[in-house]
């Protein structure tokens, strides 16, 4: 009898929101009210958005997070409990709201939201340094900047000391020190985030590979610039690699960042290196945009292990 393969364990640590979601014909103006159609709420959040990616890919998942001891609080974490994303780390607190997220969205895929962070901001330290153990259990942690920068970098300081690969997509972006870049395993920026972070413009293979050794020298040991259509820029120590993207017909690219890095954590937690890791999520990513909407266009490991085979560059 052939064993089962286990599922790569990752820990998301992030942002937990409400996101409530309606579907306009044009975004308003300021100051103009517009009539929508549809209307819906669904749990969102970066941190939630990689968590339910990765939970598709077949990672088992873990989820640290704050969330309002509210209505609001109480729905997402039943939707991600009967998703089987592991919540027995999300915190309810009794002096914030659930973080709640506006959102207008056309059938184009335009879009404008607003986000009240409510309890994703009491997110703290102390929170992390509470179950230090079960990030120890862990392949590879996912972080992201919807948290306070000290909570990032005690996650990130926590993983490190328990040998667990941290990536961090650094969005929305935020100017980040060296004393938080140093415990990064894989930094995931798209263009204007590596812009913001290292001052330097992107617009050829050099200033790419530029900007991607002003970060390594800063400790980080990987970076993978994200390009959408032109692909992503793999840079480590050794150099730097192109790896072209899947050509697809773009629909929606909300949240594709998330889902990139979702699989892309569940790839490395199975122990695939890390360009086949980023090709795999690249396929995830491809897929994606090819539906509308955030979460709900997460592909499942089996759609992207059909498109990673069939799919051309």
């Amino acid at each position: 009898m052939v064993a089962q393969k286990s599922r790569g364990k990752v820990v998301v640590v992030g942002s937990l929101n409400m996101d409530v979601v309606m579907i306009v014909p044009r975004l308003p103006k300021p100051g103009e009210t517009v009539v929508g159609g549809r209307f819906f709420t669904s749990s969102g959040g970066k941190g939630v958005n990689q968590a339910i990616a990765a939970n598709r890919a077949d990672g088992d998942v873990t989820l640290i997070a704050r969330v309002g001891d509210d209505i609001l609080g109480l729905r997402a974490i039943e939707q991600m409990n009967k998703d089987g994303i592991q919540v027995d780390h999300v915190i309810k607190d009794d002096k914030a709201s659930t973080g709640c997220a506006s959102i207008f969205l056309t059938e184009r895929g335009e879009k404008c939201s607003a986000l009240a962070s409510g309890a994703n901001a009491n997110l703290s330290p102390e929170d992390i340094d509470s179950v230090k153990e079960t990030i120890a259990k862990n392949d590879v942690m996912l972080i992201q900047l919807e948290t306070p920068i000290e909570t990032i970098k005690a996650a990130a300081s926590i993983a490190t000391q328990y040998n667990v690969k941290v990536i961090l997509k650094p969005s929305p972006p935020r100017t980040l020190s060296d004393d938080v870049l140093r415990y990064i395993s894989i930094l995931t920026p798209n263009q204007s985030e590596i812009e913001l972070l290292t001052g330097i413009k992107i617009h050829d293979h050099q200033s790419a590979e530029e900007a991607g050794r002003m970060l390594i020298a800063k400790g980080i040991e990987t970076v993978v610039l994200t390009l959408g259509a032109k692909g992503s820029f793999l840079i480590d120590a050794s150099g730097v690699e192109h790896v072209p993207s899947f050509k697809v017909k773009t629909v929606d690219n909300t949240g594709v960042g998330d889902i990139f890095n979702g699989v892309l954590a569940v790839a490395l937690a199975e122990g695939k290196i890390v360009r086949e890791a980023v090709r795999y999520a690249s396929a995830a990513a491809a897929l994606s945009v090819t539906r509308l909407g955030g979460q709900i266009s997460a592909p499942r490991k089996e759609e992207i292990e059909k498109v990673s085979i069939s799919l051309l560059y």
